[in-house]
């Protein structure tokens, strides 16, 4: 009888440890993330392979370019792997960001330790040798990123020229800028030979929306097949806000049902721009995607095919 005892109590521990797994899923969805506002899992699921295309890592061990003002706290990968654990995204695309300027040192180390699940856009001036450009590709760079937003490390100048020195790599030109200046540079892009990527919906103003000139210029770009757009950012340029953002809604729409072949998805954490302001919900923003890209086929190509073309991910 004692040993049947001793087995009944068991059996009750299993069947309480069985009910405890079974609960421990839902309980781990709702997570807290660093510089993210919300703890709840998006709605929409993300397929095998989805790729957050935009996202920065900040860590003080680093040195801040003097130039930078923006120096956001830091934002490890174990922080933004919290992130995609609680949205669900697996693969990522580091983004040199305006604090570093030329010193890719920061993005490098993290892109190593995500590994192949991993690429990058680098920031290079005039000066970088070919040597440099193809140890960062043997290390998972794809592109080079023109932050214009502010006074920094790139300009316009050099442009056409890297462009001409990265495109034997299949690398593309990342543009970050305001719309006045995207529309100063116009020129310079339509005769640039590598392909061109927009940050943030090309930072179309609002709320002039799909009706300002610049929107027009973007999608003409797009139609000569060698121009992509991030549907991310969708509070840089909001006159509305969340949770909708219906203004910037509206663009990344019409981009996504024009060329849906041609955008990809970020979530810009840990949100650089914001972090002074009020700090976005990821699942929120995540779950935009459900109204910018409603058909389940077409945001598939969105968050993984697409992105594989683009960045050289494995197909599949």
């Amino acid at each position: 009888m004692r040993t049947q005892s001793w087995n009944r109590r068991d059996v009750l521990k299993a069947v309480s440890a069985a009910a405890l797994a079974a609960v421990a899923p839902r309980s781990a969805a709702a997570q807290s993330v660093k510089w993210s506002m919300g703890t709840e899992a998006p709605k929409l699921k993300a397929p095998a392979n989805a790729t957050d295309c935009h996202h920065h890592i900040y860590n003080a061990k680093y040195p801040v370019d003097p130039k930078a003002t923006l120096r956001p706290g830091d934002a490890l990968v174990v922080d933004y792997r919290a992130l995609q654990k609680r949205i669900g995204t697996t693969r990522n695309v580091l983004v040199q960001p305006s604090t570093y300027g030329i010193d890719n040192r920061c993005h490098l180390e993290a892109l190593a330790k995500f590994g192949p699940t991993a690429r990058m856009v680098a920031v290079v001036n005039d000066t970088v040798s070919t040597e440099d450009l193809k140890r960062m590709h043997g290390l998972g760079v794809r592109g080079i990123r023109f932050n214009l937003a502010q006074a920094g490390a790139t300009t316009p100048e050099m442009i056409e020229p890297l462009s001409k020195r990265i495109n034997d790599l299949g690398w593309h030109i990342q543009i970050n800028a305001p719309a006045v200046k995207i529309m100063e540079i116009m020129s310079i892009l339509e005769r640039v030979p590598a392909q061109i990527v927009f940050d943030h919906l090309a930072h179309i103003p609002e709320p002039e929306g799909v009706n300002h000139p610049l929107y027009a210029r973007v999608r003409a770009l797009m139609d000569k097949g060698r121009t992509w757009v991030k549907l991310s950012g969708a509070y840089a340029d909001t006159k509305v806000g969340p949770p909708t953002y219906s203004d910037s809604s509206a663009v990344a729409r019409a981009y996504a049902k024009a060329m849906p072949e041609r955008c990809v998805w970020g979530s810009d954490w840990p949100h650089p721009s914001e972090q002074s302001k009020h700090l976005p919900d990821d699942a929120v923003l995540f779950d935009l995607l459900t109204d910018w890209v409603p058909d389940e086929k077409v945001r598939h190509r969105v968050l993984v095919e697409n992105p594989a073309t683009l960045y050289d991910f494995p197909k599949g």
